[in-house]
């Protein structure tokens, strides 16, 4: 991370039982996956994440979301959804905003009303959403963790425009 960015990283086992002592509330559940509309330079580096995905995350089957995209992915059901090509969010303009680095890759975190907890690659020269439902946080930042690999190979570091 950047010096003068003043983040508290958080360790994999304190986020997992900060995400595990949350509270819940009930979620609107079928609803779709919106498809992100980046420009090209930006579609390149998703279909090239998307190859790189791999099979499971934290030990869930891909299930890709609908409708069919190179820009979203899933796992499991209820499913973690992947999104890449994002807009930037607007909570990464707060200094005090949470992020969490895993295996060399930086997430902003955002917990939602429902439950479920929303995390947006940082320092990558595209944005990249991954988010958690409520009935599959509480495993902290494991699919994080499976999602590192494949995110340094295809997004390199740099600002995201």
């Amino acid at each position: 991370m950047s010096p003068r960015r003043r983040r508290c990283l958080v360790s994999a086992p304190a986020l997992a039982l900060l995400i595990a002592s949350a509270g819940c509330s009930s979620a609107d559940e079928g609803v779709g996956t919106a498809v992100p509309t980046p420009d090209g330079k930006v579609t390149e580096l998703c279909r090239n994440l998307d190859k790189q995905l791999p099979k499971k995350v934290d030990g869930l089957e891909r299930a890709d979301p609908e409708p069919k995209s190179e820009l979203t992915a899933g796992w499991g059901d209820p499913a973690i959804i992947l999104r890449c090509g994002v807009a930037r969010p607007p909570k990464m303009k707060d200094p005090e905003a949470d992020g969490v680095t895993v295996d060399g890759v930086n997430w902003l975190l955002e917990e939602q009303d429902d439950g479920s907890f929303r995390f947006t690659s940082t320092l990558r020269e595209a944005y990249v959403e991954v988010t958690l439902p409520k009935e599959r946080a509480g495993n902290g930042v494991s699919p994080l963790t499976d999602l590192a690999a494949p995110m340094k190979e295809a997004i390199p570091k740099g600002i995201a425009s």
